[in-house]
């Protein structure tokens, strides 16, 4: 299993648009993938789930990944946070 924290760096936070990748990322994998504020953490792949956390900007989410894929999937997805899900910004 590998944790990690990453940061939600873009200007809108993890908005739809946002949770909709990210979850759509995290269905690509066999791993499982947490993510939360704190624990209890969710399914990184339910976009209702990412939603309800409602994480604005400078927060730090804590990811869980746990699979045969989770190295793969743990660079993937910090990619994505790093990239701004995409947005620019």
């Amino acid at each position: 299993m590998i944790s990690r924290k990453l940061p939600v760096i873009n200007e809108l936070g993890l908005h739809a648009r946002a949770a909709t990748k990210l979850a759509s990322l995290a269905g690509r994998y066999e791993s499982s993938i947490k993510t939360g504020i704190q624990p209890p953490l969710i399914d990184a792949k339910s976009i209702m789930s990412l939603l309800l956390l409602a994480a604005s900007q400078g927060t730090e989410l804590i990811f869980e990944f746990d699979g045969p894929d989770e190295h793969e999937a743990c660079s993937m997805i910090s990619r994505l946070l790093a990239d701004y899900f995409g947005e620019d910004q």
